[in-house]
């Protein structure tokens, strides 16, 4: 388990329920399981005195991110619908930022991309790790080989020390090989990727 004090923030990436059920638009598959394991972060994390944050995809019902739109993704996490829900049994106890608000690629807790120009703009999460006084992250959640890899990515070309428990994310593997392929790409950019 990774050591937290209040210079080390948790991320919890989108632990929600079109990820983490088995009925949800985009299960990844395992994705129910992290629940528990978060939790277990997030009350040590508590425990150590440090921040907590959360990131939320919440997409508009139609947007090119998603396939049917032109994108690679089924819907999924869309605006006020069960899908896009924080998982029920999730222990939520810090800010939540929500991502692919106005239609954009949103696989960075730190930034989003609109997808057919390519622009790309920052959400809040920099700051409220700034503000806390944040010098390393903790990265959790799903999925470990598309938001979890892009969140870690982000945090390291930040300037922050990363570590990515794998124990605590899964992975979607949209092409065989993808997990292995996210955890060589964490660990060249220099993120201490936790073996189970």
């Amino acid at each position: 388990m990774p050591r937290y004090d209040p210079a080390t923030a948790l991320l919890v990436v989108d632990v929600q329920n079109d990820f983490a059920e088995p009925d949800g638009g985009l299960y990844v598959p395992g994705g129910e399981q992290v629940v528990e394991t978060v939790n277990v972060e997030v009350t040590a994390a508590r425990q150590a005195a440090a921040p907590v944050f959360y990131t939320q995809d919440w997409h508009p019902p139609s947007t090119p991110h998603f396939e049917r739109d032109g994108g690679t993704w089924p819907v999924h996490c869309v605006q006020q619908t069960w899908g896009a829900e924080l998982h029920p049994q999730l222990q939520v106890d810090g800010p939540v930022v929500r991502k692919g608000t106005g239609g954009e690629d949103g696989y960075s807790g730190f930034s989003v991309r609109d997808p057919v120009s390519g622009t790309e703009s920052a959400t809040r999460l920099g700051t409220l790790l700034e503000q806390a006084g944040v010098r390393r992250v903790v990265v959790t959640g799903l999925a470990g080989d598309v938001c979890v890899k892009e969140t870690a990515l982000d945090a390291v070309r930040l300037g922050y020390d990363v570590t990515v428990p794998l124990a605590a994310t899964r992975f979607v593997n949209l092409a065989p090989g993808d997990d292995e392929a996210a955890i060589a790409e964490m660990q060249r950019a220099g993120v201490d990727v936790v073996k189970r």
